[in-house]
């Protein structure tokens, strides 16, 4: 069984609190924290702590905590036997000061309250050694069936895709829907919408998946919604996702 000390009590140390304790694999010792009202979300099935410098002995010690802070927090365990990691997507692995050094990355979005099947979750791991890789590998596959090894240059680069699938899109969303409520129509129309775009791709590239005016260069109906548009950041939004699109399909139309 692997031993765990979790450092955090924001969304991704409380969703992996919930795979691990129900894993028969992961022993979580510990959970550490500076939020003792958020720390009450973990009291009742492990021990935890307000007091970085007296963690438990642990195989792994997971700081799931903002990239700002993951240097700062990682010098009490400066001394630790451990395997320190991160959970960052964008964080070097030698942002960590410990002896031993690596990567956890849960490649997803948490939102409080919002449960998530781990088993589907990618999970990309990096350590400065292979004992180290395979013990990652280990706690990894005890909780999801999707391990990736790979760099921390790769990582980076699958962060920003992923703020691009991910957190882009969300603030596309967050727009239509302050349209439909400026025009009394309700946001629930659009879900098979998204729902369909969202399974094309699955099944199609994203490019051969692309349709719409910009697609078409369809410029009677890009000027008409233009105009249509109330607030200028979306007017802009508007032009320059239009713009992108004609010069990607230019050549084809």
């Amino acid at each position: 069984m692997i031993s765990v000390v979790i450092v955090g009590t924001g969304n991704v140390a409380k969703h992996l609190f919930d795979a691990f304790i129900q894993s028969e694999k992961v022993l979580v010792n510990q959970v550490i924290g500076r939020n003792k009202s958020q720390l009450k979300y973990f009291e009742k099935n492990t021990k935890t702590s307000s007091n970085f410098e007296k963690a438990y002995p642990s195989d792994i010690l997971i700081l799931a905590v903002s990239d700002d802070v993951i240097g700062e927090l990682s010098e009490y365990f400066r001394k630790s036997n451990a395997l320190v990691v991160h959970t960052s997507g964008s964080a070097l692995k030698e942002t960590l000061s410990s002896q031993r050094k690596g990567v956890f990355y849960p490649l997803q979005t948490f939102t409080e309250g919002q449960k998530i099947d781990f088993e589907t979750i990618p999970i990309c791991i990096e350590a400065e050694d292979n004992s180290d890789l395979e013990l990652l590998e280990e706690l990894a596959s005890s909780i999801s069936g999707q391990v990736f090894k790979i760099s921390s240059e790769q990582r980076k680069s699958l962060h920003i895709a992923a703020v691009y699938v991910n957190n882009f899109t969300n603030y596309m969303y967050q727009i239509g829907k302050e349209i439909c409520e400026e025009n009394n129509v309700p946001f629930e129309i659009l879900m098979p919408l998204i729902r369909e775009t969202s399974n094309k791709i699955e099944r199609i590239s994203p490019k051969e998946a692309q349709t719409g005016p910009a697609r078409r260069n369809d410029r009677k109906t890009l000027h008409a919604q233009l105009s249509l548009l109330k607030k200028n950041e979306h007017r802009e939004i508007y032009k320059i996702m239009t713009n992108t699109i004609k010069a990607a399909y230019g050549k084809e139309l």
